[in-house]
């Protein structure tokens, strides 16, 4: 069985766990997004990109 489940949902229920059971401060959440959002938009985009992409690829067990 295949569940498919939008990252941003998977990372939300992360940062609330973070928040909630380990005391992590709401501002440093914030702060760790846009920081992740700034990134995206410079030249290391590509290597995050195909970082992604491969972490994503190990964990179906898809071979290309």
């Amino acid at each position: 069985m295949t569940v498919s489940l939008p990252l941003v949902f998977v990372l939300g229920f992360f940062a609330w766990g973070a928040v909630k059971f380990l005391g992590v401060r709401t501002w440093v959440v914030v702060l760790i997004a846009l920081f992740g959002f700034w990134l995206s938009h410079t030249f290391m985009a590509p290597a995050i990109e195909s970082g992604t992409r491969s972490g994503v690829d190990v964990i179906n067990g898809s071979h290309d």
